[in-house]
């Protein structure tokens, strides 16, 4: 298995984040980045598209896998 460097770090760290938060919001409708970033939209903004990228990203990782 090859070693993760910085940005899978990042990746990793963004896809817990971004799934915890889905698990919440179905679970008990609650969406810990609103309740955290609420107050600042632009942040909240860049938080789900810094996600969804990051999604992007690993799926591009395993589908380039060898």
């Amino acid at each position: 298995m090859k070693e993760m460097g910085a940005l899978d770090w990042v990746v990793f760290a963004l896809l817990v984040v971004g799934a915890l938060n889905w698990g919440l919001v179905g679970l008990a409708n609650i969406n810990v980045v609103e309740l955290i970033l609420g107050s600042i939209p632009i942040l909240l903004r860049l938080v789900y598209v810094l996600v969804g990228v990051a999604g992007l990203y690993k799926i591009y990782k395993v589908l380039m896998a060898k």
